[in-house]
Order: C-alpha cells, then sequence, then structure tokens
C-alpha cells in the first residue's frame, strides 16, 4: 500500500501513529539483576537491569587486604573486555578482618587514585551474615551454594543472566582460567526478552 501526504502535518502525525503502534521491544531483566543499589562516589542509585546481557563479574572489595593489588587485575580485565560486553561490579565490605574501614567516599578516593579504578563499584555493604546482606549477595549465595569466605570474591553472571560460575579470592581475574571462562560466556548469545 503507498501513502502520500500533502502536508508535513500530515506526514508528522503518521509518524507518531507509526510509533505509538510499533510493538515495545524492552529487554526482561534477569531476577539476579532485579536490584537497585546505591553506587559509591555519590550514593545515586543505579538500577543493575543496565547491564542485562553483558558478562557481570561482581567482586565483594576491601582497601587494606592482601588481595587488594587485585583491582589492578579487575580494571585490566574491565579495560580489556569492556567493548565487548563485560562489567566489572565492585562491592566494598567490612566483613572480613574490618579491611574496609573508611566512609564511601573514602573507599572511592582510594580505588581511583591507588588503582585507577573505573569500573562501577557501589556503597559498601554486607556481603555474608544476617537479614541485612546485600540483597545481590543474598541471591548469588543462593544460586552458587557460595557465600564468600573473604574479600575478593568473584561471582559471574552470564550474558543469560544465570550465575555462571565463583572463584575465590586466590583466583586473580587475570588468571588464565577464570579469562578462558570470561571469553566461554561471551560466546553465548544474549537472553531473549
Amino acid at each position: 500500500m503507498f501513502f502520500s501526504f500533502r502536508s508535513k502535518a500530515s506526514q508528522a502525525l503518521f509518524g507518531l501513529c507509526a510509533v505509538a503502534l510499533a510493538p515495545a521491544v524492552q529487554a526482561a531483566c534477569p531476577a539476579l539483576l532485579d536490584h537497585t543499589l546505591p553506587r559509591l562516589q555519590d550514593e545515586k542509585p543505579v538500577n543493575l537491569c543496565s547491564y542485562a546481557g553483558k558478562v557481570v563479574v561482581v567482586v565483594n572489595t576491601a582497601s587494606y587486604c592482601g588481595f587488594t593489588p587485585q583491582y589492578k587485575s579487575l580494571e585490566a580485565l574491565y579495560s580489556r573486555y569492556q567493548q565487548r560486553g563485560v562489567v566489572v561490579l565492585g562491592f566494598p565490605s567490612n566483613d572480613f578482618g574490618s579491611q574496609e574501614p573508611g566512609s564511601n567516599a573514602e573507599v572511592a578516593a582510594f580505588c581511583e587514585n591507588t588503582f585507577g579504578v573505573k569500573f562501577p563499584m557501589f556503597a559498601k555493604s554486607k556481603v555474608k551474615g544476617g537479614s541485612d546482606v546485600n540483597p545481590l549477595f543474598q541471591q548469588l549465595a543462593q544460586a552458587s551454594g557460595k557465600t564468600p569466605t573473604w574479600n575478593f570474591h568473584k561471582y559471574v553472571i552470564g550474558r543469560d543472566g544465570r550465575f555462571a560460575f565463583s572463584a575465590g579470592s586466590l583466583t586473580d581475574p587475570l588468571s588464565k582460567g577464570f579469562v578462558a571462562d570470561i571469553e566461554r560466556l561471551l560466546q553465548q548469545p544474549v537472553a531473549a526478552p
């Protein structure tokens, strides 16, 4: 069928109607990412659904830990794979050895000034224990059957929005096995809405 429009107003009206009639295409948010949490730098809320379709590395961090140099590896992993769909999400926690005693502002300054961290970081939270545990970590512990036993425990969510694997503090994010698993997950399709 061919339509002819005599005026720009008719063309504009047809365009608005076409947009209104077009089916809404919106990706569903995976249950694991269906959380809004405060950002570290300014405590503004961030909806984790914005990371749907990516390989998401979730890690609990601390500034005064023997594993703190992993910030450098996490940033390198993020930098190397960001354009291919990997995001690292850092969650400072004071749960292990009181190794994250500072305020959110102090932690943010430390991460940026010491390790040049550019991957998304979130406000300090509990990652183990009672009812006040970060809800993302509650779900990841349930999905994996593992709770963090120390700082720099890594959970990985696949592009399909499901828990894929976890790695303990001893596993460096740039280790051969960890990177191979990330590469494998990048080959998987994004879940359909």
